[in-house]
Parts: structure tokens; C-alpha cells; sequence
């Protein structure tokens, strides 16, 4: 018969036909059913007994079964196409006889069997048909009350598995939605029955019953979530009745309560199941009926029974899933009778029960753990209280393995640890479960003087599956809040705050953050007040945990509600005679619910909450207080509070005296019964009452000794009755979705135990199937360690994987090469922590040192790729052919160089490479041609590493977060000044320098928006290393030229940085005189560039004096003072980038470049002409006069500084630029203080140094044709005065300069060139004066006074006698007694020619 048929699958689902299954015909159906009858008749006819009636002529002899067979096939072909109108009773009804009849052995009883089975699977059975429903009652009630009799073991065993398969058949026909409640339950036992049975059978009845019963369970509980809440309230709360086992076993069932009758019969649904579920949860007492303990040895205890009951539970819990909260009744037994037995059998040896066990609640905890919050905390506690004694022996490895597994599959569940932290750890009333959860699973994945097992892979595969949760979640990111905790700023009762909405997260994420704080400072609270009761409760007030002024009330409450209290000290506190502690023991027995509950159960809950003194007093103090509130709230038995009192003493001399070994002679029944005669107001308690009372004290103790040890996780009945009255009042369980609210508080718990696991295992581990699991989890770690700013906890991953790379182990380099590429956890770490380093160095600080001396140590090896070639700008970099006399480096790969060579070559062919080579390569090792291994290790490493793009780190710092690009650029530093330590530096360590140097250089340019952070750090480590060093190296070379880059480079963005960075170009003006001229003519040129570019951005008269101070220092340099020039020549050039900032500065700077005589004369000269050139700005600038002459006047005394000049057309050429620039003020005004102070300083001064070295005797000789200089001098002197004596003659200091040209007039007269007077001087001079004093005389300056006015300092007394000096005759000339106007004119026109003449030689 084909199984597969059966249509029926969800109750009224079964009503859909299944493709390709149609219903016979009505003739083929009476064909079939005629067929049945066929086969029933002919066993009937084979059996003995049966054959010989059939034998006989006399009808009667026909038993009536026989006939009722007879009589159906007469009719069944006259129904035709009717069948559905006829009642299937009628056909059914001869068949059912033969089952239930006594008299028919059992191959006649299997046949019969099969007929109805083979009826059932045809389809005719429907929900339309006529009767079907009591047709289906018919079934139900004759095949489970078969009778036949028994011949042989197998035929026993046909005829039982064909009650199974017609059974399954029922429940699985389209018309079983009619049976009800009671033989849908009848099935069950039945079924159940047959398998007690089979044990004593066949191995194959054996599979087949319970195979039936799991399929039978299924159908049941799978019709559940289609079944609408239809659940009738009973009146009192009454259950279902159950049957008793030895009725299960005899296939009788008990009388029931009418109304049970009522609701039984009606169509099957939750009741049955209520039943069925019920009865599989008593299956599991089987062993407490035998008064075994599922801890008992598994030769001791048959683990059969529970198994079976187990299996068919968690199938039923499948299929139901969370419709199950739906319905009371059965949620109510999962979570009381279910649960508690699972945490019996939870501390079962059997490895078979324990999986069976977990499987279940990860079940439950799927679809129900919002209605199991204590069940599941009391569950966690056994399961990790198992595993952790199971690692020190106490269990064997299957045990383990099977608890690890479970606790794996839980971690599996994403949203599993998250819900854990916030149920149980953030809520005052629970252990906290993730934490311990979180410490097992990092203490199990270490290999603690062991070698690394499977145990310690699963465990670190849960850990890793917590860590890959929170980092699936990162994604979801929350915006940032802050993560600090405020304390509690007033008294507030910590036991009465609420969350307002359990569902809403922005109302329960910072309430249960807050309660887990709240939890730690209680913890904290409670060691204090174990400690010292007086100071820590001072310690509670100062906490805003206990108000101010202590009362009765809140003291008890927190004795109440606080958890890591001493319950020695509790009990001592509440049994003090002192008044205040007596209020509080009343306020404390205040805070107990004790409605509706025994006596028993209520002392329970009180005396679990603190340990009972042993004084008798305090012991009656505390009794009194129970007794007076469990009066108050239980009076329905108890005449009063006294008797409340009497018999809570005698519960508790009982429970010592049954359960104290000492001992001996136990109290019975009727002694505890006649202990407690006339104690209820001077009558007796009823005897049921005392008699249940003193089964459930011999059944369960009273615990009155503080938990300790591993008592605590026996979950005792008194403990379980604790746990329910508990959950009564628990919150909500609040369910996680996928988004992080407390992920940042449950990875500052998780992140140190896991990376210690990971590393440890890492460690250990020698398969890479290992490797990448552990890979994975550092990734994981990174990831959500970056995205909730753990920023310590990356750094110590970086740090760790670091160590794995093997790159921080000193050795030679082959050494090193060859283990770095053998080793595959080592290549895969170093991978992993640039992937970090790349992907999450936002939040990478310290860790930065640890990489970059790995980086150092690929770059020894050679296996650094070159750096970019561009900087952040796009420039360009200058290749190493700008600076000539440099060695050039072999363009051959770093990555192809053999090791020995790559150790003693320069290889740094970074950002600033082009700026200098090592001086020689004299120092070289013999080239050793490279073994076949070596090549093929470094090309394996050489892949490797261009996996890590290290580059990227550098070219992309620019995205980093400013703290982190701090550290970045401190940890470059710091790698550098390791390699700088002691006083002479190898050319290894100077390598090492040099490139972190460079290294360090690229991450300033690439990050110019940020230099303003990155600068005094840079600046520092660059000055250290300047001032350092005295000879020229490679190192200080790479600092000086870096910084003149990031100078030329930065200026154009950086104006606020302007004035620092060009202040640090000074740390170039102190290099050591031997370093400064090696570089010399690199460093003018990198000057040269930077004024040339970014001359519009100096503008301080600090910044100018630093670029002067260095185009100076290069004038008498033979290599750099062309090129200093040129940057010189570039700024005063027209004046377009002078200013009155840095005019006086550059005038000084062209002043060095025309005295010196390093280049040729036409330098000196094209400088005087840019220092007089700049005379032209002053009438460009808006400045004041007094400004005006300050700049004038350091012009004027820088050319008449070169006016000595030994060369003589340079010191010509100086003079006319000084009488150009003092001739040709015209366009603006110079006070005339500043003339007076230029005849003094300036002409006066060059005319005497003139003098002095014309007559000098020993640096005559140095000075050539000195009598055109002297002469160029005299008319500068002449010229500029006759412009001025009209603006100076009212000066009081006017004489004197007179009587000073007068003087220098006489000397020049006399002046002996090479022994002899100059005739050029003597014609020239005369001619000057006369000229000078006619313009006096006629201007007015000169003039005779009057006969009143004589005296001896008066000007014309004072000029003559000198004049006459000079030419006696000018007196006459100029001043005769009768000259005429315009003789005078004629006598002053003959100096304009030459006047004339001498302007336009300067001008040209």
C-alpha cells in the first residue's frame, strides 16, 4: 500500500489533493473492499478452529462475524457511484468486529488490520462524507481496544506494528480533524504502550513503534500554529487530568471531572496537545519514580526513557515553534515541568541526554525566550558550571565536547551574546551571563600546557562567532553618543525604576546601560559592606545609594535586591536585637509576596534570601517577622500569627532533623503531626495539610547555608519554586534586532579575552585551516574595534599580529628571508596587519611603531616597493641627474637583488632620493651570486608583499584622522631615532634613518591641509638631526634638502604656517661649517626654487631675513653664488616682490654679492645696479618720510661700503650708484636731519676712507688708477650739496657741512698720487668750488654781512680762509665790488655742461 498517499498533512490543509492521486471509482472501490473481505474470509477459512464451523450444514454453526463479512459483500456493488452518501460504519463496522474481538488469533486480527488501513489510505474517508465522524471514532476506539489472542511472538508483533501504521493512519486521513480531543490522547498511549511493549520484542517492532510515535507527535504539534487562540478558561485554574502510568500501561483511562470530559471530547486542538505534552513531561520522572538520580552511573540508570521522551519533546517543539506562547497552558509547562527536568538532566553523564537537552533549549530559545528569561539564566549558570569543571577533569571528553558544542551552536545565533549582556548582565536581579559566558569560552580556547586540541578550536569557533556577530553589525552603525556614565546625583530607590517601554530602544539602551552601571557600583557596594558593615554602608550613602539619613525601609530593600551580599552578614544584621535592625527585619519580610503560597514554599523563598543565625533569639526574631506577613497574606488556614510561628518552627526542626546525618532516629510522620496538635488557636491543623507539609520537607530541603561551591547549581525543588515566584515579577525579555545599542559596552568586556584566545591559538596552531579562523577573528576584531573607537584594543592586535611576522626577530637577512616565506603563519600575518593598517588605521595610535619597524625590516630585505614618484601635488619628483658629481643608483629592482648585496647597497629609492647618494660605494661587499632557494624565497616574499600595499599607507595617510596621522608621523620618528642611538652610526642604521626620514617627509607633503598638526613634531625631529651632526652623511643630507622641500612645497597653502616654516630654514644657517660647504650649491638651489616660487607668499620680515641670510652666505661660496645670485637678481628685478619689509634686508644681501670677488666684476656691478634700482620702489610705497629715509639712508651706506672696492670698475661703478641714488630724490621727501646725517656717514666718510687709502702706503698697491674714483668722488659731493644748500643752509648745523667740503676740497688738492700731485684734481676742484660758491651767492647762503653782523663764526667769515686755500682768487671772482647779473650767470653756466655730462653717465 502506497504511504505516500496520505493527504492529510495540517489538519484542514489535508482537504488539497496532491497532484497525481485521484479517488477510485465507485466500482473500484467495491472491488477493493470486496477484496479485503476476501482475504479476511480466506485466513478465517484457514484457521482450524474457524475452518470446521464453516464445515457444517447447519447455518448457526456460522459465527456472527463470519456472517457480518458475508452480508457487506452482498451490498457494497449495489452502492455503485454512491459512496460518499453511505456511512462508512457500515463498510468499516465487520472489519472493526474482527479487531476488537478476543476470539480471533492474530493473523486474522493483522488482515482485518490491513483492511482498515488500506480503507483509510483509498481517500474515501473525507470530511463530507455521510458519518464520517463517527466512522473515525469507530476506528479509533477498536484498534486501540484490540483484543486477539496470542499464537506465536511474530504474528504478536504483525498484529502490533499494524495497530501503529493504522493509528498514524488516522491522524495523517483528510477526516482526522474530526476526532477529538480524547482519542486523539487514546492514540498516543496506545502507541505509547505498544513501545513499552516492544522492548521485549524484535529490534524492528522496536524502530517501527518509536518511528510512529515521533511521526504521530509531529502530526499533532504541527497543527498548532494554524490553530487560532481558542483556549477555554477552566473555573479555578483546574488541568487536565492525566492518566496514571500503570493505566498507560493497561490501556485503561481514569474518570476525569465532567467538565475535563466535556472539553475532551470536543474536535482535537490545544487541549490534546496540553494532554499529550503533558504526559511526554512525565516520562522524564521516570527516573525520580525510581527514586534514582540522572546522575547515577549509566549502568545504574536506564537513559532509554528520558532519551525517547526527550526526542519526541523537541520534535513537538519544533514543529509548534512560537505558537506555543500563544497558549498558556502549554507555555506554562514548558516552562515549570519541561524546564526543570531539563535542568535535572542537565547534569546528566549521558553524552546522548546532554545533547538532547541543548537541542531543546536552543529550541526554545529560538521560539520562546521571551516567555523563558529565568528558565534560560538558570540553564546558562548549569551549562557554564559544567564546562568549566568539565576542563579540569571532572567530566569525560564527550561530555565536554557535547556542552561546547552546545554552547557553540548557541554563539551561532546572532543576536545571541547581544541579548544575553542585555537581559542578564545589565539586570540587578541576574548573574551575568555574558561575561562568564565570554571568560569560558577564551579560558577553553587556551592551550594551557597542552597541545592545541579540537576542544580548543570549538571553543575559540564560538568566540569567533560572538566577535562576527558585533562586527555584522557594525554596518548598522548607531550615530556616536557618549559612552560616559553619570553617577546618581540624588537618592533614588534603585529597586523602584522602571523602564517605560521595553520595546521602544531609545527608551530600554540607556536604561539598561545605566542599570549595568548601577550593577558594577552595587557590586563594588556590596565587597564594602561584606567587608564592614558600618563603613560600607557610609560608603552606600556617599554612593546616593541609601539616603542621607538612613530609615528602616530603604536599609531592608537594598538587603533585599542587592546582589554579592554576604548572607552570613545579612542574617546576622536581620537577627540584631538593636531597634533599628528590628524595623528593618520587619521592612525586609515586607518586601516577600507570600499570596496563595504554602507555608513550606513561602519559608523557602524567605530563608533564600540570607542565612538563618544559629542564636535561638535571633532565630525567633526573624520567625516572628515571617510569620506576622505570611498571616497577613495567607490567613486561610491559620487561626493567627502564632500559629504561623509554632509551625514555621517545627518545618524547621523537621528539615534539621531529616536531613542532618547526625541524626539518627528520624521523625515520622505521625510525630510531626502529633507535634503540632492544638497550635491553630487551640485546635488542630487539618492532617492533609501537615502531612503535605512534611512529604515536601522529606522530599526537598531547606537550604539554610549560604550557596557556595557547586551546590549552587542544583536546581533543587525549593530552588525551582524560588526560580517561578521570581519570574513572576521579572522584566521583559528584551530581543535584539540587527542593530548595535550596547555593542561598544559588550566588546569592552570581550575584546581582551578574545585577542589573548586568538593570539594564543595563533600561536599554537600549525594547520591554516586554523591560520585563517584565527585571521578572520583579528580581522573581525579590527573591524569592530575601528568602528566603535577601541582604540587600545588595535593597537594590541597590531602589536600582536606584528610579533606572528617574525619581522621583528633579529638575524641576518638571508636568515630572516628564508624563515619569513616558509613560514605560512607568518606571511599571513604580515598580510593581515597591513590589511589593518590600510583599511582601519584611522583608529591604529601606538600600534603605528610596531608596523613601521616591520616596514624597516622589509626594507633592509629589500622588499619595500618604491615609493611613489609623485607627491601629493602631482609634481613631478627631479630625477638624480640634477645633481652632477652624485653617484647614480642601478635601476635594478630592490626586490631582485640578491640578500648580501641589498645589506650593503643603498636602497631607499624614495620621495627625496634625488637629492643626494651615498658619497662611495668603497664599503661593498664581494657580489655573491644568490642560491636558487634565496631567489625563489625572495620572489615568494616579494608576492607576498605587494599583497600588503604599503605605499598605500603613506600615499593615503592624507584620509586619516588627525590623532592617528599624529601617531603616524611620532611612530616614524621614534623608528628613526632607534636606528640614530649611540655615537657613531653604521651604514645599516644610517639606511634605516634615512629612509624614515623620507618616509616621513612624503606623509608631511601629502598631508600640507594638516601641517599645521604634523609641524613642530617634523620640525623637531629634523632639527635634532641637523644639529647633530658634524661631518656630511647621507642622513643629515635627506633632513636639510627635506626640509627646504616641505618648505618650497607647503608655503603656497599654509600662510598662517609661513613664518615657521620658513623660521626653520635657520636650522640650515647652524649646520656644521664642513656639512654646510659639501652641500652648499644644492641647498642655494633649493632656495633659488622656493623664492622663485613662492616669493609672493613670504611676507614677514622674518622669513625674508632667513632667505637673505642664506643668498648671503652663498656670495663668496666659488659653486653657489651664481645660482644665490640668480634667486637675488629674481626678487629685486624691478622691485616686483621688494617691499619695505625686505628692502633693507636685500640691500644688505646685494651688498655681499658686489664686494665679493668670488664671480666676475659684471656680478658686482649688476648687483649695485639692482641695490640702486631699488631706489626707484621708495616712490612707490606708501610709507612715511621718516620710513622713507630710514631705508634710504641703509642704501646709501651699502654702496658706500663697495666704494673701496679694490676693482676698479666695481668701485667706480658703486660711486655713480651712489650719486644716482642721492641726486635723484626729487620725487619724494627726505627729512633733512637724515642729509645731514648722510654728508656724515656717507660722503664725508667716503671721501676720507678714499683719502686714507690713496695715501696709504701698503694697500695703495691693491687699488688701481684710484684718481678717477677720487675724482667721480669730489663731484658726487659737489652735486649733491649744491641740490641740498638751499634746503639745509637754515640749519644750525649748516657751517659745518660747509666748512666739512671745504676741508675735504683742501685735502683732495694736496692728495699725491704715486708721489705726485693729481693735475686732473687740481683743475677739477677749483672749478667745483667756484661753481658751488656762486650758486651760494646766489641763492643767498653766501653773502657778506652787514658792518653790524661781523664776527669770527659767522659763514662768510669762516668760508674765505679756507677757500683762499684752495684759490686765492675765487674771492675776487665770485665777489667783486661791481660785478653784474648776468657776468654771474655767465660765471655759473660753464659747470652745467659738466654737471650735465655726469648725470647722464650715471644714468646710463
Amino acid at each position: 500500500m502506497e504511504i505516500g498517499s496520505l493527504k492529510l498533512q495540517y489538519g484542514v490543509e489535508g482537504d488539497k489533493e496532491k497532484p497525481g492521486h485521484c479517488i477510485p471509482s465507485g466500482c473500484a472501490l467495491a472491488c477493493m473492499v470486496n477484496s479485503e473481505i476476501g482475504a479476511v474470509l480466506a485466513v478465517v477459512r484457514r484457521n482450524v478452529r474457524w475452518g470446521g464451523r464453516y464445515m457444517a450444514d447447519d447455518d448457526q454453526l456460522e459465527h456472527s462475524l463470519v456472517q457480518s463479512l458475508k452480508i457487506l459483500r452482498k451490498q457494497i456493488f449495489s452502492w455503485d457511484n454512491q459512496w460518499h452518501t453511505v456511512s462508512p460504519s457500515i463498510y468499516l463496522q465487520p472489519f472493526l468486529d474482527v479487531i476488537r474481538s478476543d476470539e480471533i488469533g492474530a493473523p486474522i486480527t493483522g488482515v482485518a488490520l490491513s483492511s482498515v488501513y488500506k480503507i483509510l489510505t483509498l481517500g474515501i474517508l473525507d470530511p463530507n462524507t455521510v458519518n464520517v465522524g463517527e466512522a473515525m471514532h469507530l476506528i479509533v476506539d477498536a484498534v486501540t481496544g484490540c483484543r486477539f489472542e496470542v499464537t506465536d511472538p511474530a504474528s504478536e508483533e504483525v498484529v502490533l506494528m499494524k495497530i501503529l501504521q493504522v493509528l498514524l493512519a488516522c491522524m495523517k486521513c483528510k477526516a482526522s480533524i474530526l476526532l477529538n480531543n480524547q482519542q486523539v490522547c487514546t492514540i498516543v498511549y496506545t502507541c505509547f504502550r505498544i513501545v513499552h511493549q516492544a522492548g521485549t520484542k524484535g529490534e524492528l517492532l522496536q524502530r517501527i513503534a518509536r518511528t510512529t510515535m515521533h511521526e504521530l507527535i509531529r502530526c499533532i504539534f504541527s497543527r498548532l500554529p494554524y490553530i487560532q487562540h481558542m483556549e477555554k478558561p477552566s473555573d479555578g485554574g483546574s488541568e487536565w487530568s492525566l492518566p496514571a502510568a500503570n493505566a498507560v500501561s493497561d490501556g485503561s483511562v481514569g474518570e476525569a471531572v465532567n467538565d475535563t470530559q466535556q472539553i475532551m471530547r470536543e474536535p482535537y486542538g490545544v487541549p490534546c496537545m496540553v494532554e499529550v505534552f503533558h504526559f511526554l513531561c512525565s516520562l522524564l520522572n521516570i527516573a525520580e519514580q525510581m527514586e534514582m538520580s540522572p546522575r547515577s552511573n549509566q549502568t545504574e540508570f536506564d537513559e532509554d526513557v528520558p532519551l525517547f521522551a526527550l526526542g519526541l519533546i523537541n520534535s513537538a517543539i519544533e514543529l509548534a515553534g512560537s505558537a506555543i506562547e500563544r497558549h498558556p497552558k502549554l507555555l506554562a509547562l514548558i516552562q515549570d515541568d519541561l524546564f526543570h527536568n531539563l535542568m535535572q538532566f542537565g547534569m546528566s553523564l549521558s553524552p546522548l541526554i546532554l545533547s538532547m537537552v541543548c537541542n531543546i533549549t536552543l529550541n526554545l530559545y529560538l521560539h520562546l525566550r521571551a516567555e523563558l528569561k529565568l528558565q534560560l539564566e538558570a540553564f546558562f549558570s548549569c551549562l557554564t558550571w559544567r564546562l568549566t569543571h568539565s576542563r579540569h577533569g571532572s567530566a569525560s571528553y564527550q561530555q565536554h565536547e557535547v556542552l561546547m558544542e552546545a554552547l557553540v551552536d548557541f554563539c551561532r545565533q546572532k543576536t545571541f551574546m547581544a541579548e544575553m549582556y542585555t537581559n542578564f548582565d545589565c539586570d540587578l536581579s541576574f548573574c551575568d551571563v555574558f561575561e562568564d559566558l565570554a571568560n569560558l569560552l577564551s579560558k577553553s580556547a587556551f592551550p594551557v600546557n597542552s597541545p592545541l586540541s579540537s576542544m580548543h578550536i570549538l571553543a575559540l569557533e564560538g568566540l569567533l562567532a560572538v566577535v562576527q556577530g558585533l562586527a555584522a553589525r557594525t554596518c548598522n552603525a548607531l550615530p556616536v553618543k557618549d559612552q560616559t556614565l553619570l553617577g546618581l546625583a540624588d537618592y533614588t530607590p534603585f529597586w523602584t525604576v522602571k523602564c517605560e517601554n521595553y520595546t521602544d530602544p531609545n527608551c530600554w539602551v540607556e536604561f539598561v546601560r545605566q542599570r549595568k552601571h548601577l550593577k558594577r557600583v552595587l557590586m563594588t557596594s556590596a565587597d564594602h559592606f561584606n567587608r564592614d558593615t558600618k563603613k560600607g554602608l557610609e560608603f552606600l550613602q556617599g554612593m546616593h545609594l541609601l539616603p542621607d539619613k538612613l530609615d528602616p525601609s530603604s536599609v531592608a530593600c537594598f538587603l533585599r535586591y542587592t546582589p554579592g551580599l554576604d548572607k552570613n552578614v545579612v542574617g546576622d544584621l536581620l537577627g540584631s536585637h538593636d531597634e533599628f535592625w528590628v524595623q528593618v527585619l520587619h521592612e525586609f519580610a515586607r518586601t516577600f509576596d507570600f499570596q496563595d503560597r504554602s507555608l513550606d514554599t513561602a519559608l523557602r523563598l524567605f530563608l533564600e534570601s540570607f542565612r538563618l543565625p544559629g542564636e535561638s533569639q535571633k532565630i525567633q526574631r526573624v520567625l516572628e517577622a515571617f510569620s506576622e506577613r505570611y498571616y497577613e497574606q495567607s490567613p486561610q488556614i491559620l487561626a493567627n500569627k502564632d500559629a504561623a510561628l509554632l509551625l514555621s518552627y517545627s518545618i524547621i526542626m523537621l528539615n534539621t532533623d531529616r536531613h542532618n546525618v547526625q541524626v539518627k532516629k528520624k521523625m515520622t510522620e505521625e510525630d510531626f503531626i502529633r507535634n503540632n496538635r492544638r497550635i491553630n488557636g487551640g485546635n488542630d491543623l487539618p492532617r492533609e495539610f501537615l502531612s503535605d507539609l512534611y512529604h515536601s520537607i522529606c522530599k526537598n530541603e531547606i537550604r539554610m547555608t549560604p550557596e557556595q561551591g557547586a551546590d549552587f547549581v542544583e536546581v533543587t525543588s525549593s530552588r525551582w519554586i524560588n526560580l517561578l515566584h521570581k519570574s513572576q515579577g521579572a522584566t521583559p525579555f528584551i530581543t535584539y534586532d540587527s542593530r548595535p545599542f550596547l555593542d561598544h559596552d559588550m566588546f569592552a568586556i570581550l575584546s581582551g579575552p578574545t585577542l589573548a584566545a586568538l593570539s594564543v591559538v595563533y600561536d599554537h596552531a600549525e594547520h591554516e585551516d586554523v591560520y585563517q579562523m584565527c585571521i578572520d577573528g583579528f580581522l573581525a576584531v579590527a573591524e569592530i574595534s575601528a568602528s566603535h573607537h577601541f582604540e587600545e584594543v588595535l593597537d594590541d592586535l597590531v602589536v600582536s599580529l606584528c610579533k606572528f611576522t617574525t619581522l621583528l626577530n633579529p638575524s641576518q637577512p638571508e636568515e630572516l628571508i628564508l624563515t619569513f616565506t616558509d613560514d605560512a603563519k607568518a606571511m599571513m600575518a604580515t598580510v593581515t596587519v597591513f590589511t589593518i593598517a590600510n583599511t582601519y588605521g584611522d583608529s591604529i595610535h601606538t600600534g603605528w611603531r610596531s608596523i613601521l619597524e616591520c616596514i624597516l625590516t622589509l626594507h633592509k630585505l629589500g622588499l619595500v616597493p618604491a615609493l611613489v614618484g609623485h607627491d601629493s601635488t602631482g609634481e613631478n619628483e627631479l630625477s638624480s641627474d640634477s645633481m652632477p658629481g652624485k653617484p647614480v643608483k642601478s635601476s635594478t629592482s630592490a626586490s631582485h637583488v640578491p640578500a648580501k648585496i641589498v645589506t650593503t647597497a643603498q636602497r631607499s629609492s624614495g620621495l627625496m632620493s634625488r637629492f643626494s647618494r651615498l658619497l662611495s660605494f668603497d664599503a661593498e661587499e664581494p657580489i655573491l651570486e644568490p642560491s636558487d632557494e634565496e631567489v625563489e624565497a625572495r620572489q615568494r616574499a616579494h608576492e607576498t608583499i605587494q599583497k600588503c600595499r604599503i605605499n598605500g599607507i603613506f600615499t593615503e595617510s592624507k584620509f586619516l584622522q588627525s590623532n592617528s596621522l599624529l601617531h603616524l608621523v611620532q611612530a616614524l620618528i621614534w623608528v628613526s631615532g632607534k636606528s640614530q642611538k649611540g655615537k657613531y652610526l653604521s651604514h645599516e642604521d644610517e639606511d634605516a634613518s634615512v629612509f624614515c626620514l623620507e618616509l616621513l617627509i612624503t606623509v608631511t607633503l601629502y598631508n600640507r591641509d594638516r601641517i599645521v598638526l604634523l609641524w613642530p613634531s617634523v620640525h623637531e625631529h629634523i632639527a635634532g638631526i641637523v644639529q647633530s651632526t658634524a661631518m656630511p652623511s647621507a642622513l643629515v643630507e635627506r633632513a636639510v634638502f627635506g626640509l627646504l622641500h616641505i618648505c618650497r612645497r607647503l608655503l603656497p597653502y599654509k600662510e598662517n604656517l609661513a613664518d615657521d616654516l620658513l623660521r626653520s630654514l635657520q636650522l640650515v644657517l647652524k649646520l656644521d661649517a664642513r656639512v654646510a660647504d659639501a652641500y652648499c650649491e644644492h641647498i642655494t638651489q633649493e632656495v633659488t626654487d622656493l623664492v622663485k616660487t613662492n616669493a609672493g607668499c613670504i611676507r614677514s620680515q622674518m622669513g625674508w631675513r632667513t632667505i637673505t641670510s642664506l643668498l648671503s652666505i652663498t656670495a663668496r661660496h666659488p659653486e653657489a653664488s651664481e645660482v644665490g645670485f640668480e634667486a637675488l637678481a629674481f626678487v629685486m628685478y624691478d622691485g616686483a616682490h621688494l617691499s619695505p619689509g625686505n628692502c633693507v634686508l636685500f640691500i644688505d644681501a646685494s651688498r655681499q654679492f658686489a664686494e665679493s670677488r668670488v664671480g666676475p666684476s659684471e656680478r658686482s656691478i649688476h648687483a649695485l645696479d639692482l641695490m640702486a634700482g631699488s631706489f626707484t620702489c621708495l616712490k612707490k610705497w606708501e610709507v612715511s618720510p621718516q620710513e622713507i629715509g630710514e631705508i634710504w639712508m641703509r642704501l646709501v651706506r651699502g654702496l658706500r661700503k663697495v666704494c673701496l672696492d679694490r676693482r676698479e670698475e666695481v668701485r667706480n661703478h658703486a660711486v655713480l650708484s651712489l650719486q644716482r641714488c642721492t641726486t635723484g630724490c626729487e620725487e619724494f621727501s627726505i627729512p633733512p636731519l637724515i642729509w645731514i646725517q648722510c654728508f656724515d656717514e656717507v660722503i664725508f666718510t667716503m671721501l676720507d676712507d678714499m683719502l686714507e687709502v690713496t695715501q696709504g702706503q701698503s694697500s695703495s698697491k691693491d687699488y688701481r688708477n684710484m684718481e678717477g674714483t677720487l675724482i667721480h668722488a669730489v663731484k658726487l659731493s659737489s652735486k649733491v650739496f649744491l641740490q641740498l644748500v638751499n634746503d639745509l643752509s637754515p640749519m644750525e648745523s649748516f657751517s659745518r657741512l660747509w666748512l666739512g667740503i671745504l676741508g675735504r676740497m683742501e685735502k683732495y688738492t694736496k692728495v699725491k698720487l704715486r708721489g705726485k700731485r693729481s693735475e686732473k684734481l687740481q683743475e677739477l676742484i677749483p672749478e667745483l668750488l667756484k661753481n658751488t660758491l656762486l650758486v651760494m651767492k646766489t641763492k643767498g647762503v653766501l653773502v657778506k654781512p652787514n658792518s653790524d653782523d661781523t664776527g669770527s663764526d659767522s659763514l662768510w667769515e669762516l668760508t674765505w680762509p679756507l677757500v683762499s686755500n684752495i684759490a686765492s682768487s675765487l674771492k675776487s671772482e665770485v665777489f667783486p665790488d661791481q660785478e653784474p647779473d648776468n657776468q654771474l650767470k655767465e660765471t655759473a653756466n660753464p659747470a652745467s655742461p659738466e654737471e650735465s655730462g655726469t648725470t647722464g653717465f650715471i644714468q646710463s
